[in-house]
C-alpha cells in the first residue's frame, strides 16, 4: 500500500481508505448501502489491515450514529493500528441544536462521536457541511479547543464550494487557528466537477482530497452496460435519486473505454475506475466500500499497479466534459495556459 501526506500536514495515509457508510444500516438511504454488524466489519477490517488500509472514515449521521458504534466496536483492541476519521454538521435530529456547526453543537457532535466509536480521540474530524448561519471564528476556535484538549488531531471539510474552503481557510490563517488539511469530495470518472476550482484550490493551499464514491454511486462495478437492465442486486435502484446525478450516454460511453482497458490489462473496471483517481493532482486517498469481503478484495485489488499513458488519455478523453462558467471560455483557447497553467490534463 502507497501512503500519501494528506495535504499540507503531516498526518500519512494510505492511498485507498475505507468508507463505513455501509456498516449499520438504518433508515431507508443507508439500509439500500448496506447493514453491516459489528462481526462482518471485524472481518472486512481485518483484511483491510492486512493490505495495509489504515484510514476509516464515517460520519454521525451514518445510519442515525450505528457506523460509528459498529466500526469502534470492530476496531476495539487495535485502535494504535488504525486513523479514525468522522464528520459532522448535517442535522440529526429536528431540534435547532441538531444541525450546524456553532460551539455547542460541535462539542456535543464531538463528545457523541468519541462515544459511540469508543476512543478518546479522532485522528481527522471533518465539517460535513458549511454552516452559513454561525459566524466562521465561532466554529474554527471551537475546534481549535476541541485539538487543544487531545479530542481532535486534524481537521477537514466535506463538500465545500469553491468560496466556502478559501473564507475558512483565510479565517484560520487570520486568527491562528485549525486549517482544514482534507476536503472529502466527490470525484470519479462520471463526475468530474471538482477539477474546476476545487482542485486548483487544494493544490495551491495545501489541502488534499479525500474521495467518496470513487465508482459514481455504483455506476462504475462493472455491471451497468448500455442496453442492459440494471442487475437485481444494484443498491441504484433504491438510491439513484440520492446520488449525484449522470448523463446515461456519458456513463456508457466511459464503460466502453473501461471494457475496453480492462481486456487489454486483465483488470476489473472497477480497479481501472479507482487506480485512474489515484493518478490525480491532490488526491490523497480514496475511500472504498464494500458489502462483503470479496468486494473488498476485488478493490484492494486498485494498488500496486499502473495504467499506461495511452490508456490515462483514453479514460480523460472518454470522461471529459464542457467545464462550467468562467471556465470554458479560456478553456477553449490555449493561449491561456501561459497565465494559469491547468492543474489537470485535459483532452
Amino acid at each position: 500500500m502507497e501512503y500519501r501526506r494528506l495535504g499540507a500536514s503531516g498526518l500519512h495515509v494510505p492511498a485507498l481508505g475505507f468508507g463505513a457508510g455501509t456498516f449499520g444500516g438504518r433508515g431507508p438511504l443507508f439500509s439500500a448501502w448496506g447493514d453491516t454488524d459489528e462481526a462482518q466489519a471485524r472481518r472486512l477490517i481485518d483484511v483491510s489491515l492486512e493490505a495495509g488500509v489504515t484510514l476509516f472514515d464515517t460520519a454521525d449521521v451514518y445510519s442515525d450514529g450505528a457506523s460509528e458504534e459498529v466500526l469502534g466496536a470492530a476496531v476495539k483492541g487495535r485502535r494504535d493500528k488504525v486513523l479514525l476519521s468522522t464528520k459532522s454538521a448535517l442535522p440529526t435530529g429536528p431540534g435547532a441544536d441538531e444541525a450546524g456547526a456553532g460551539r455547542a453543537r460541535l462539542i456535543r457532535a464531538v463528545d457523541a462521536s468519541l462515544r459511540r466509536l469508543g476512543t478518546d480521540y479522532l485522528d481527522l474530524f471533518q465539517l460535513h457541511a458549511f454552516d452559513a448561519g454561525t459566524p466562521l471564528f465561532e466554529t474554527l476556535s471551537a475546534l481549535g479547543d476541541l485539538v487543544q484538549a487531545g479530542k481532535i488531531r486534524y481537521v477537514g471539510v466535506s463538500n465545500f464550494a469553491g468560496w466556502e474552503l478559501m473564507k475558512t481557510l483565510a479565517t484560520a490563517e487570520a486568527h491562528g487557528l485549525p486549517k482544514p488539511v482534507a476536503h472529502q469530495i466527490y470525484y470519479s470518472l462520471v463526475g468530474r466537477d471538482y477539477e474546476w476550482e476545487l482542485m486548483p484550490l487544494g493544490a495551491d493551499q495545501g489541502v488534499g482530497a479525500v474521495v467518496w464514491s470513487p465508482l459514481g454511486w455504483g455506476r462504475l462495478t462493472g455491471k451497468v452496460r448500455r442496453g442492459q437492465p440494471l442487475p437485481a442486486g444494484s443498491r441504484l435502484h433504491d438510491t439513484a435519486q440520492a446520488g449525484p446525478p449522470v448523463d446515461d450516454e456519458h456513463l456508457y460511453d466511459i464503460v466502453d473505454v473501461l471494457d475496453t482497458i480492462a481486456a487489454e490489462t486483465g483488470r476489473s473496471v472497477p480497479q481501472i475506475a479507482l487506480n485512474w483517481l489515484l493518478t490525480r493532482p491532490t488526491v490523497a486517498t480514496v475511500l472504498i466500500g464494500a458489502r462483503n469481503e470479496e468486494q473488498l478484495r476485488q478493490n484492494l485489488g486498485a494498488v500496486g499497479w499502473q495504467l499506461e499513458p495511452e490508456h490515462l488519455a483514453a479514460l480523460d478523453a472518454a470522461s471529459a466534459t464542457t467545464p462550467p462558467y468562467p471556465y470554458y471560455p479560456y478553456h477553449r483557447l490555449p493561449d491561456f495556459a501561459r497565465l494559469n497553467p491547468p492543474v489537470v490534463r485535459t483532452a
